[in-house]
């Protein structure tokens, strides 16, 4: 269920999130403009506050947390109610954890050897990271071959130029990226702004 709706996602934006307030006004933007998703990273101390806040004011969005780097981050987010995780790479512990999580858990993963790793302990659904600095296109082009049951979730780099390149590729389900939730436009209060920019990522 859960990757049907990153499918539909197309895009998820990868939020740093300083204050409840604004990151509420940028989930009911991002949802205004057509968007079905956030990512919600936890690189800050109101990381988890926000999480919840928006998973309960703005529940038509699908809720992830992202830079979920550790088993005792997954097991946090998990006793949140997040359904969904993601971490821009992957440690054996951690995958380890996430294995027997509840949480749908997205390792991440930039060579062969990562998503080999990760196939070992059951997933099957990676982030890419850093996608442009890492190879772009043509790795995950590449990776297609030897692993034609694997997909990826491309993060980093990724802008309203490129994205719909990655969405093209077979093995994308969909992408990651921070454009339309830019710290400049949410410190503004440029709600509109984001609303158009989550409405363009929507149109084909």
């Amino acid at each position: 269920m859960i990757l049907s709706a990153l499918r539909e996602c197309r895009v998820l934006p990868v939020v740093t999130a300083h204050d409840v307030e604004s990151t509420v006004q940028l989930a009911r933007a991002l949802r205004r403009g057509g968007m079905k998703c956030i990512e919600i990273t936890l690189r800050t101390d109101a990381a988890l506050d926000c999480i919840l806040a928006v998973q309960a004011e703005v529940p038509e969005l699908l809720v992830a947390a992202g830079t979920v780097n550790t088993p005792a981050a997954l097991d946090l987010v998990a006793k949140a109610g997040v359904t969904l995780a993601l971490s821009p790479g992957a440690t054996v512990e951690l995958l380890r954890a996430a294995a027997d999580s509840g949480v749908f858990f997205i390792p991440g993963a930039a060579t062969a050897s990562e998503v080999m790793q990760g196939m070992h302990y059951g997933f099957e659904l990676f982030k890419f990271f850093p996608a442009e600095a890492a190879g772009g296109l043509e790795i995950l082009k590449a990776l297609a071959a030897p692993f034609p049951q694997v997909q990826f979730c491309p993060t980093g780099g990724l802008n309203p130029g490129n994205f719909r390149s990655y969405l093209a590729l077979p093995n994308v389900v969909c992408c990651g990226g921070s454009w339309m939730v830019s710290a400049e436009l949410t410190r503004q209060g440029k709600w509109q702004e984001i609303e158009e920019l989550a409405r363009q990522v929507m149109i084909d």
